[in-house]
């Protein structure tokens, strides 16, 4: 995969020159990059960001459009995906890293929605031999573009906010299936469980857990403090958690009884 942007001082670019690879390592990765997220990143001003990128597009190597960047060949993702994944994107890429180590080479994979388990696909490794199995349309598209050759994809009603398949047509797609290991995305979590943000989101996950030998919810530690509507499941229908900061109590002591625990990445 292409180089990611720098995340800390000592890894900042200290020239222009530095500083527009990076920019272009990013926008091939992720398609679309806001100005925000590269003035903080590159440690620069808005005003020098802008400028490095009217020399990037003038030069015929990017597209400057309202609010950011982006290539010049289709994105894998939308620009709202896009930024999605930009929150908290450092915790997410640790506890992509970290859920994946754990996976064996000719393992059974299912990814679920969301930016959080798409950076465990991001971070699965190039020599992987299993088998990936997701409704996430972002997900399929970087397996496409990383030449994997055993990916399942679920069909059925496109979800645009979450760019994911859902509905009874995915739901009949999971059977007959089986699963080493689900990698299970949601927008909230106390201690009575984990919570998604529509309905339409709830009856695929629960097809996918139902035909996993093993469950973990990947959640950044934003995820302890929001609020979302739906309640997906009880604490009792998950193996274990990755996410990157400690729980608070006491939802920490509650996931203290999940059979893998919890894992803090980083």
């Amino acid at each position: 995969m292409p180089e990611t942007m720098p995340t800390t001082d000592d890894e900042r670019p200290s020239s222009a020159a530095d500083r527009r690879r990076c920019i272009l390592a990013s926008v091939e990765h992720a398609g679309f990059v806001s100005v925000t997220e590269l003035t903080r990143r590159l440690g620069v001003s808005d005003m020098t960001v802008r400028r490095d990128l009217r020399k990037l597009a003038g030069d015929g190597h990017v597209r400057v459009v309202h609010g950011g960047v982006s290539g010049l060949r289709p994105a894998l993702h939308s620009p709202a995906f896009t930024s999605r994944s930009e929150d908290h994107a450092p915790g997410k890429r640790a506890i992509g890293a970290a859920a994946v180590r754990a996976l064996a080479p000719s393992a059974t994979v299912a990814v679920d929605a969301g930016t959080t388990t798409y950076a465990a696909m991001q971070a699965l490794p190039q020599d992987f031999r299993g088998t990936v199995v997701t409704h996430s349309v972002p997900v399929m598209q970087l397996a496409l573009a990383r030449g994997m050759s055993r990916l399942v994809g679920l069909g059925g009603e496109l979800l645009t906010d979450s760019q994911a398949f859902v509905g009874p047509r995915t739901v009949e797609a999971t059977r007959g299936l089986r699963l080493d290991t689900l990698l299970l995305g949601a927008a909230a979590v106390d201690e009575q469980g984990i919570y998604v943000s529509t309905d339409h989101e709830r009856p695929t996950k629960l097809a996918l857990m139902a035909i996993a030998q093993r469950t973990v919810l990947l959640v950044d530690e934003s995820k302890f403090v929001g609020s979302a509507p739906v309640l997906l499941c009880g604490w009792d229908a998950v193996t274990g958690v990755v996410t990157d900061a400690p729980p608070p109590e006491p939802l920490a002591r509650r996931l203290e009884t999940l059979p893998e625990g919890v894992l803090v990445a980083g």
